[in-house]
C-alpha cells in the first residue's frame, strides 16, 4: 500500500519549484510546510483588472493592456544591461514593452502570444511600457479561432504581491503558490473549523473560499471579509488556548480560600490618609472576590501611573495575612524591591507590620535571618526580586504572590512557581497601561481588572514639545528647579541600537552640564554600567546627594523620587509613545508642580509627539501607539510566547476579538476539556496551533 505525501504537512521543499535551497530561504519567512505557504498570503495587489486601449494610452499613466507580441528581443545598453523587449498590438495600435536586467523572459515569451502588461507609460524613442507585473493569457500556438469555441481572452488581472526575502522574489514565491495551489487547497478538510451558524453570523466565508480568494481574488472587494475569516479564526483559537488555561486553574488546581474575618484590611483601609477611588474599590472588590474561592487567582491590574495599584496589592496581601498566610512581592530590579519594602513598611506601621527584604544584595547572617524567618511563617510580608522563586527559598505557608510588571515575568514563571508546590493566588500589576485589546492577546490567560482613575488632587504634570531653538530657555528653566532644591533628569535615547553611541552622547551631555550647573551635582547613568554601579547612582539620587542626573533609558522603569521636578527628554521622536509616558511618570511622584519637555530635531512634531503633549491618560496614549506604531512594532516577532498575530488587526479587529473572546469563555464554561463531539474539531484544531503552549498551562 503506498501513501501519497500530503503536501500540505510535508516540507515546502517537495513542492514542485522549491528544492532544498529555496526551502532555506523560505524558512527565514516562517515558511516551513506546505500549510505554511498556503498562509503565506499577499501583502498587497497589483490591480490591472481595467484594461486600455493601446491607441488611448498617454506619458504618465499607469495602464494595463492586451496585445498580441508582434516582435521581441534583447537588446544591450551602454551600462551592460540587457533589456527584453516586445512589442505587443491590440486592435487600436502598438507599444513597445520593457523589461531592464529581465533578459531569460525571450525564452518564455513568444511571437503571437496574448500578453497582459501593467505598469506606467512613458517616452523613450516613442511611447513604453515599463511593465511591473504581466502574464501570458494565450499561447501562439492556441487554436482559438478555428472555430473549436474558445476565446481569446480579454479580461484584465488582479496579481497578488507576496511578502519576499534575500533571495527569493515575490514573483518566484507567486509562481511556486500558483504551481502548488489547486493541490494545497484540496487538501482543506471540507468540513469548516468554524460552524456555518458563527459564519453567517460574522458574514465570514468558508475557510477554502477565503484562502482562494486571498491568493486569487476575482475582485478586491472580496479580499477583507476573507482576510476578516482567517483574524477570527487566529484570534478565537488564541481565547480558546486562553479560556482552557482559567478554567485549569479554576477547577483542577487548589488553592487557599481567604474567608477570615477582616480584621486586617479594615484597620489599613480606616487609616489610610485617602479615601479609595471609584476605580480602586471596584478592582478591591474583584480581588476580594477571587481570592475567597479555592481556585487560585489569577489576576492582571492595569493601572496608570499613580493611580494606586500598590495601595491595592497591600489590601490583597493583608486579607492573605489574616487568613493565616505569607504573601510576597516580587519586584524585576533590587532597587524597585527596596522601594517596595520602603512603602509597604510605611503603609503597615498602624499595624506592626514589617516586612522582610530578600534580594541578591542580602547576604550573611541577614539572609540566613531571612531564610528561616521566610521557611518558620515568622515573616508574614516578604519582598524580593523573582529569585524569590528560586533557589533555597522555602515559605511556610504562601497564600499569595504580587507580581511587579508582568513583562518579565510570563506563563513561564507563573508555571515555575506552582511546580515548586506552591500554590498561591497570583495578582500580577502592569507597569505599563495596554489597550484591552492587547492585554486579551497577551495575557488573556489572567482575568483582567483595570484602574481606570487617579486619585483626586494629584497636579498633573505640565508637558512641552519643543524645537531644537527652544533648548536653552528649557536648561536654564531646569536651573532655576534646581535652585529651589529641585532634582531633575536629562534623558538620551538608545543610539542606532549602539552602547557605544548612547554612553558618548549621554558622557558628552555629562560633562556639558557639570561645567554649566556647576554649583551642583551631576550623575550619569547609562547601560554599560553593572547592575550595582546603577544601583548606587539611583541611591545616591533617591538621598539627594545627586541634583541633575544624566541617564539614557535604563531609567524608564525606576524607583520614585518624590524631589524630582523636571525631565527633559532629548531626540524625543526616537521614543514610543509607552516608552514617553513611562518616562514622563519619573517626575511628578511629590506634592510640586512637575513639568516634562520633550525637544524633537525635525521641523515640525511626529503625530506620536503631539499626542504625547495632548494627554497624560496612559491608556488613551496606549490606544494611540497601537494605532500610529501598528502592533507589528508592538509584538516584534515575538512576545511574551505569544506568535505574532499573522492575520488579525487589533486597530480594525477588535469587533472580532471581543466576539471571539465571548464565544470561546461560553464553550469553555460548558465544556472545560473540550471532550463533547460537537467541539471535537475546536480541539483537534487548538491541538494543531497551541500544543506546546498548552502545555505550559497544563491543560493538554
Amino acid at each position: 500500500m503506498t501513501h501519497t505525501r500530503s503536501l500540505l504537512t510535508g516540507s515546502v521543499q517537495y513542492l514542485k519549484g522549491v528544492g532544498p535551497r529555496r526551502a532555506e530561504r523560505f524558512a527565514k519567512m516562517g515558511v516551513y510546510s506546505g500549510r505554511d505557504l498556503l498562509y503565506h498570503l499577499p501583502h498587497r495587489y497589483e490591480d490591472a483588472t481595467t484594461v486600455d486601449s493601446i491607441k488611448d494610452l498617454a506619458t504618465g499613466d499607469q495602464a494595463t493592456v492586451i496585445g498580441t507580441v508582434v516582435s521581441k528581443g534583447v537588446i544591450p545598453t551602454r551600462r551592460r544591461l540587457r533589456v527584453f523587449r516586445a512589442v505587443i498590438r491590440d486592435e487600436t495600435g502598438h507599444i513597445e514593452c520593457a523589461w531592464p536586467g529581465r533578459p531569460w523572459l525571450e525564452r518564455s515569451i513568444d511571437k503571437g502570444d496574448l500578453l497582459l502588461v501593467s505598469g506606467p507609460v512613458r517616452f523613450y524613442h516613442g511611447r513604453q511600457i515599463q511593465p511591473r507585473e504581466h502574464t501570458i493569457l494565450a499561447r501562439a500556438d492556441d487554436n482559438v479561432e478555428s472555430g473549436s469555441g474558445k476565446e481569446r481572452p480579454s479580461k484584465g488581472k488582479i496579481f497578488p504581491v507576496y511578502p519576499a526575502s534575500e533571495g527569493l522574489t515575490h514573483r518566484q514565491v507567486r509562481a511556486i503558490v500558483d504551481t502548488n495551489f489547486d493541490q494545497m487547497l484540496a487538501e482543506i478538510e471540507d468540513k469548516d473549523s468554524l460552524p456555518e451558524a458563527w459564519r453567517r453570523d460574522l458574514r465570514l466565508p468558508p475557510l477554502r473560499r477565503a484562502l482562494e480568494t486571498l491568493h486569487r481574488p476575482p475582485t478586491l472587494d472580496l479580499v477583507e471579509p476573507s482576510r476578516r475569516r482567517l483574524a477570527f479564526e487566529e484570534l478565537f483559537f488564541l481565547q480558546l488556548l486562553h479560556a482552557r488555561a482559567r478554567a485549569h486553574l479554576r477547577s483542577e488546581i487548589n488553592g487557599f480560600a481567604f474567608n477570615a474575618e477582616p480584621k486586617l484590611t479594615s484597620v489599613f483601609e480606616e487609616n489610610l490618609p485617602f479615601k479609595l477611588t471609584g476605580a480602586q474599590k471596584r478592582v478591591w472588590s474583584d480581588i476580594q472576590e477571587d481570592m475567597a474561592k479555592d481556585a487560585p487567582m489569577n489576576r492582571l491590574l492595569q493601572g496608570d501611573v499613580g493611580s494606586g495599584k500598590t495601595v491595592v496589592a497591600a489590601l490583597a496581601m493583608l486579607k492573605a495575612v489574616e487568613a493565616g498566610h505569607q504573601a510576597a512581592i516580587m519586584a524585576p530590579t533590587e532597587l524597585l524591591a527596596e522601594q517596595h519594602a520602603r512603602t509597604l513598611g510605611k503603609l503597615f506601621q498602624v499595624l506592626d507590620l514589617r516586612p522582610v527584604l530578600l534580594t541578591g544584595s542580602v547576604t550573611g547572617k541577614a539572609r540566613q535571618d531571612a531564610l528561616h524567618r521566610i521557611s518558620s511563617g515568622a515573616a508574614l510580608i516578604i519582598v524580593g526580586t523573582h529569585t524569590l522563586i528560586q533557589g533555597a527559598v522555602e515559605f511556610n505557608s504562601l497564600g499569595l504572590v504580587v507580581i511587579d510588571e508582568q513583562h518579565r515575568f510570563g506563563v513561564e514563571q507563573r508555571q515555575q512557581l506552582r511546580e515548586s508546590g506552591q500554590t498561591p493566588d497570583a495578582l500580577v500589576m502592569s507597569a505599563t497601561p495596554i489597550p484591552r485589546s492587547l492585554a486579551l492577546v497577551l495575557y488573556g490567560d489572567l482575568d483582567l481588572s483595570v484602574i481606570d482613575e487617579l486619585p483626586p488632587g494629584r497636579q498633573p504634570i505640565i508637558t512641552a514639545v519643543r524645537g531644537p531653538e527652544s533648548r536653552e530657555g528649557a536648561f536654564d528653566f531646569l536651573g532655576e528647579q534646581l535652585s529651589y532644591g529641585r532634582q531633575a533628569y536629562v534623558v538620551y535615547p538608545l543610539v542606532e541600537e549602539s552602547d557605544t553611541l548612547e554612553v558618548r552622547a549621554a558622557t558628552a551631555m555629562h560633562e556639558s552640564l557639570t561645567e554649566r550647573f556647576c554649583d551642583f551635582t551631576v550623575g550619569l547613568l547609562h547601560g554599560r554600567l553593572s547592575r550595582s554601579e546603577k544601583d548606587e547612582i539611583m541611591r545616591k539620587f533617591l538621598a539627594a546627594e545627586i541634583d541633575l542626573l544624566v541617564t539614557t533609558t535604563v531609567v524608564e522603569v525606576g524607583i520614585d523620587v518624590s524631589n524630582a521636578t523636571i525631565m527633559l527628554i532629548e531626540d524625543a521622536e526616537r521614543f514610543g509613545l509607552a516608552q514617553l509616558h513611562q518616562l514622563r511618570g519619573r517626575v511628578g511622584r511629590g506634592s510640586e508642580q512637575s513639568y516634562c519637555v520633550a525637544f524633537h530635531s525635525s521641523e515640525t512634531p511626529s503625530e506620536r509627539l503631539e499626542a504625547f503633549a495632548s494627554t497624560s491618560d496612559g491608556f488613551r496614549l496606549a490606544e494611540e501607539d497601537l494605532r500610529i506604531r501598528g502592533q507589528g512594532d508592538i509584538f516584534g516577532k515575538e512576545q511574551h510566547g505569544v506568535t505574532l498575530l499573522r492575520f488579525a488587526d487589533l486597530t480594525q479587529d477588535r469587533d472580532l476579538l471581543e466576539d471571539a473572546s465571548h464565544r470561546a469563555t461560553l464553550i469553555v464554561g460548558d465544556d472545560p476539556t473540550l471532550s463533547k463531539k460537537i467541539h471535537s474539531r475546536l480541539r483537534k484544531e487548538l491541538d494543531s496551533r497551541y500544543a506546546t503552549r498548552e502545555a505550559l498551562y497544563h491543560v493538554g
